[in-house]
């Protein structure tokens, strides 16, 4: 493709004619790749109950299970952000759907707390590429100002994929038992692949991508598009960076919330509510919806905040702090007495978070080049990841020996934490700090 004129590339977007439609086709096949991202996670939450029965596991049990995933899906947020900047996207993501895809199908022969842990771990080396492409992509392919709406569209297939799992998992194990669960879970991802191939292909390379539209993206595209350091002083350059440790502490802070409610509610609403399996079926969707909407709810807020004049940072950081009340309603959800308001109150708790993490997973590409976003991405994850270990082990202790509720209260406070390092550290680049 030839290349755009320095003045074109230049204008506001809103002065160049968006005309194509390539980038909403590529985001919407990310948001698949993320649905069956979830339906593959959730499967051995969703029929941990069915489990648990079967081979007798304490709650610690459940929790080095859950914890193997959490640890390895950590780390490959970083090693494999730095392979996507690499390798690029298409072949990237690609290879991993398949590994996951395969993972999970396996999965379905494990017997022992060893093998599903086993399993497990290998399942989050391969689910770890996920976001780190997926953000890698946004930032490759739209403007500042759609950027929000871009991840909360790929974000949202986590809650469409963690209600599709809580509706649609029970109902085959209940049919075929819980084994072949596993393995239609994991023929999704193959799917997916044939449709990825045909979809994406680098902007500079797409044979469907027109010029306009290239001038539209490029034009709403602040930050520069290749690091200006190069070699190992560019990752020096990133770990003395106060954005990088602020979007870390940031997610580090919040992600553990995800990790409570998508591994423990179904373990929750059988322990503590009686539900069988048929009513985690008819009832655990509903958070995974309420968080979809806070996905969309946080993007499209913060992108009407750009459009008026407001600073991507302060959109951003505006949006996660609003975001932090509704999160708290989670705290008296353990104790009332209704489980219907207990539902409601951790659907309007998801709600909250969901809004909170699309920012979070937009700041990368708001404040770094294009070649170094999967990689800032993947740090942050690493860190989310490794303290959602530690949580999802501490959550199991305090079942065992306590209550739900403890559990409940840090992830209803962890938020106020979060919000306060990005405020106190995130800067729009060039903007001087104080002394």
């Amino acid at each position: 493709m030839s290349a755009l004129n320095v003045a074109e590339s230049t204008r506001k977007p809103s002065s160049i004619r968006s005309s194509g439609r390539v980038r909403w086709w590529i985001v919407w096949t990310l948001f698949f790749s993320t649905v069956t991202n979830y339906i593959s996670r959730q499967s051995f939450s969703v029929l941990a109950p069915m489990i648990t029965a079967q081979y007798h596991l304490t709650h610690t049990d459940l929790a080095k299970i859950l914890g193997a995933f959490q640890l390895s899906y950590a780390v490959t947020w970083l090693l494999g952000g730095i392979f996507l900047d690499a390798v690029g996207t298409r072949i990237g993501l690609a290879i991993a759907v398949v590994f996951w895809s395969v993972v999970n199908i396996f999965t379905g022969f494990a017997t022992s707390v060893f093998s599903f842990a086993s399993f497990r771990f290998l399942l989050g080396i391969g689910e770890g590429f996920n976001w780190p492409g997926a953000s890698k992509t946004v930032a490759e392919w739209f403007p500042s100002e759609e950027r929000s709406l871009a991840v909360a569209i790929f974000d949202s297939g986590s809650s469409i994929g963690g209600a599709v799992a809580a509706l649609a998992i029970p109902l085959i194990a209940l049919k075929f038992g819980w084994r072949m669960a596993f393995v239609a879970s994991g023929l999704l991802g193959f799917v997916w692949l044939f449709v990825w191939l045909r979809v994406y292909h680098p902007i500079d390379r797409h044979p469907r991508v027109t010029q306009e539209e290239v001038a539209f993206i490029r034009a709403g595209q602040e930050i520069a598009q290749i690091s200006p350091v190069r070699g190992p002083q560019r990752w020096i350059k990133l770990l003395r960076d106060r954005n990088v440790w602020g979007i870390v502490l940031g997610r580090a802070l919040t992600d553990p919330i995800w990790w409570f409610y998508v591994f423990w509610l179904p373990q929750y609403l059988s322990d503590a509510r009686g539900f069988s399996l048929q009513r985690i079926a008819l009832f655990a969707w509903m958070p995974f919806i309420a968080a979809d909407l806070g996905n969309f709810t946080g993007g499209l807020i913060s992108g009407y905040c750009i459009r008026r004049g407001i600073s991507v940072v302060r959109a951003r950081t505006g949006v996660c702090l609003i975001s932090c009340l509704p999160i708290l309603a989670g705290i008296p959800a353990v104790s009332v007495h209704s489980v219907y308001a207990a539902l409601a109150l951790i659907c309007f708790a998801l709600w909250g978070y969901a809004s909170w993490s699309t920012m979070g997973l937009t700041l990368p590409s708001d404040l770094f080049p294009q070649d170094v976003v999967a990689t800032v991405t993947g740090l942050s994850g690493l860190a989310a990841g490794l303290v959602g270990v530690g949580f999802t082990f501490v959550v199991g202790i305090l079942v065992d020996r306590f209550s739900y509720a403890p559990a409940f209260m840090m992830a209803g406070l962890l938020p106020l934490l979060a919000t306060a390092c990005l405020i106190l550290l995130v800067r729009t680049p060039g903007e001087p700090t104080a002394s």
